[in-house]
């Protein structure tokens, strides 16, 4: 079955809380969402940063299955 969906969506004004890694802003409708990652080096570093070091061990809040 094939559904075909024409819209026209003007946005004059929209305020965005915030994004994280993980999240998705959709406006309008879509048949297939494909996940994508950019990288993007806007600092300009050529080399990894330093190995981070634990402060304490600390336990989670919400118990993890084994």
């Amino acid at each position: 079955m094939n559904i075909t969906v024409h819209q026209s969506i003007s946005i004059y004004m929209i305020k965005v809380g915030a994004i994280t890694n993980s999240s998705v802003l959709q406006i309008g409708s879509t048949g297939s969402l494909q996940a994508q990652s950019d990288i993007y080096n806007t600092g300009g570093f050529t080399e990894a940063a330093e190995e981070a070091e634990a402060i304490s061990e600390t336990t989670p809040l919400v118990p993890l299955a084994p």
